[in-house]
């Protein structure tokens, strides 16, 4: 029976459904509940899950191929290209930097340089999964450090290409290797046998398919698609390109995951867009939950129990070396200390491709398995650790180290009795601030990136270092005195937390939030939250409004139109958000308010025509 693939799929979806529930109630990240619930199903304790755990991980790690399709979908080109700069600086300082280190520890303990080369390659990366779902449940994304991160995590998607490349070298048998063919042809190629130089150009010709694939087959098929107007065929398609893309990569010896990368930046100009981020962020986060469980169940407990000071030993040192070139980095690159902090947390752990790499050494003969297994356990425990090092991070260094207040004041000289406090600083919510600002409103001004920070105080605002789903914080800014709160963050879910606490706590205090589309806006609505302000709502009206002045329309009349128009679909969606989710009857309902306000604005402009 528990052999059984529907077995071992109800005891993966019970350990998710249990543990990152009551993980998140605890305040924790969801990741800490995957590994958990890995743990507990896995061979060494409740041995629900037996030895397929390799299996198991080879198949989840399609969840981070995903991710990067979906990050690649939100990154324009030409922004890609202005990261350059990071991604080369940042990266190989980082990876470099640590091969070095951990080469030379091991070698000078007399470990042989083939294993230590190995090893340190294996050590260099990161894991993307860990760190990028962590900087979104964080809403870090856009900051200095989620930048910096993301940098240096694409350069290292990028150079485990050359270091799989370079493990033959180090190997001691023939490119033709024996048992282990067979369940590691994946990471073999078709190329293998080709000259260098041909197989660089087939590697130029795969990026170079990718790209005019994505331009000139896929969107077309695409639209092929959306004409037939069946959901299931747009899921199907959307599989079919990340898949496909990622088999191609596979073909040539590329990392999947970087080919599935840069498929997305491809088709990030393209109309289905969002439509391919919706369809498969499901799959995506189902799979990467599957992949920390999988890293939870790998942990090989018999191996802990007998080299628990070996294991214990590497651990640390994988961690600290980390660490000191990641402070390094940030020290280069003039990060604040509490970006820096979050860069040596953030990426101190192996990462996933080190599964594969530790493989794929262990197939050429330059691994023994004990060595293999022992790395093995390495690589999750550092993973395991890293969310913790988070808690520890956020709870006792950042409070005392991070940016709390203007460095020319001491804190008691802190105005907390300013009627305006502001949530985030970045794109929306700055052109609210200096609008303000040029006005003559005093507004405190909140914020999680220190760098933005003290740009902020060098403009002359007064601004809070943190995270403003923290009350202490909210408190400390004033929000007992304040009448507004303008929340501008743009993550959807860390908008909805803050404003639930001060709307129970601070009932007085009038909210305006940003809401990024019309369904965060129906979920604002329900909630109570009367100014609720869509992002795109008032520029795509006012570009339409432009249109029709250019054709030749009044512009008196169309600024009114507009106006009318915005009215009318702000009421719109005060009904709208109240409908039942059911499909049908919304696409009913929807249809019937398009219908209504088409009416009225064709019976006002012809009211404003007559006028005329």
């Amino acid at each position: 029976m528990s052999g059984s693939i529907l077995f071992e799929a109800i005891v993966f979806l019970a350990g998710a459904v249990i543990c990152v529930p009551i993980v998140k109630r605890l305040g924790l990240s969801s990741v800490i509940g995957y590994l958990l619930a890995g743990m507990l199903i896995g061979p060494y304790i409740l041995g629900f899950v037996g030895q397929e755990g390799e299996d198991i991980l080879e198949f989840a790690e399609f969840g981070v191929v995903m991710m990067l399709f979906i990050i690649g979908l939100e990154i324009k080109p030409k922004s890609f290209w202005q990261m350059r700069k990071l991604v080369l600086g940042m990266g190989s300082i980082q990876v470099f930097g640590t091969m070095t280190l951990t080469f030379l520890l091991l070698y000078g303990l007399g470990i042989d340089w083939t294993l230590s080369l190995t090893v340190a390659m294996a050590v260099a990366l990161s894991s993307t999964a860990i760190t990028l779902q962590t900087n979104k449940e964080k809403g870090l994304m856009e900051t200095t450090y989620g930048t910096s991160s993301f940098s240096i995590l694409l350069f290292q998607d990028i150079i485990v290409i050359v270091m799989l490349g370079i493990l033959p070298l180090l190997s001691n048998v023939s490119g033709t290797t024996s048992a282990g063919d067979d369940t590691h042809n994946a990471h073999t190629n078709l190329l293998e046998s080709l000259p260098l130089g041909l197989q660089a150009l087939a590697i130029v010709v795969s990026i170079a398919l990718i790209v005019l694939t994505g331009r000139y087959l896929i969107v077309p098929m695409l639209r092929l698609v959306a004409k037939a107007r069946v959901r299931e065929l747009l899921v199907a398609s959307s599989l079919l390109i990340v898949v496909g893309i990622s088999f191609l990569m596979e073909l040539v010896g590329l990392s999947p995951a970087l080919g599935a990368f840069l498929g997305g930046v491809v088709l990030a100009t393209s109309e289905f867009k969002h439509e391919l981020e919706s369809t498969l962020d499901p799959f995506k986060g189902l799979l990467l939950g599957l992949f920390f469980m999988a890293v939870g169940a790998s942990i090989n407990f018999v191996v802990i129990g007998e080299n628990p000071l070996l294991i214990s030993g590497l651990v640390i040192a994988v961690i600290l070396i980390k660490a000191i070139v990641l402070f390094v980095v940030g020290v280069i690159f003039k990060l604040k200390i509490d970006q820096r902090l979050l860069l040596m947390v953030g990426l101190a752990q192996i990462g996933e491709f080190a599964f594969v790499l530790l493989s794929f050494a262990f197939q050429l003969n330059i691994f023994e398995r004990e060595q293999l297994d022992i790395m093995l356990v390495v690589t999750a425990l550092t993973m395991t650790l890293t969310p913790i090092l988070w808690i520890l991070n956020e709870r006792l260094c950042l409070p005392r180290i991070g940016t709390k207040e203007a460095e020319k004041r001491p804190m008691d000289e802190i105005q907390k009795n300013h009627k305006v406090i502001l949530v985030g600083f970045g794109h929306f919510g700055s052109t609210v601030g200096r609008f303000l600002r040029a006005h003559g409103v005093p507004t405190t001004v909140l914020d999680l990136d220190s760098n933005r920070v003290d740009f902020l105080r060098k403009m002359g605002f007064e601004v809070f270092y943190g995270d403003a789903s923290r009350m202490d914080l909210l408190e400390s800014a004033g929000i007992s005195e304040a009448d507004f709160l303008i929340c501008a963050i743009d993550n959807p879910e860390a908008a909805l937390g803050i404003i639930k606490k001060v709307k129970e706590k601070y009932p007085n205090v009038k909210l305006l939030v940003r809401a990024k589309n019309r369904y965060d806006a129906y979920e604002l609505h329900n909630l109570g939250i009367e100014h609720i302000y869509r992002e795109s709502l008032d520029t795509s009206v006012k570009m339409a409004s432009d249109v029709l002045h250019f054709m030749g329309f009044d512009r008196n009349a169309t600024d009114e139109q507009a106006q009318k128009f915005t009215q009318l679909d702000i009421a719109s969606l005060q009904r709208l958000a109240v409908t039942p989710k059911n499909e049908k009857e919304y696409i009913f309902k929807a249809r019937e308010e398009i219908a209504q306000q088409e009416k009225l604005l064709m019976e006002d402009l012809k009211m404003g025509s007559s006028k005329i």
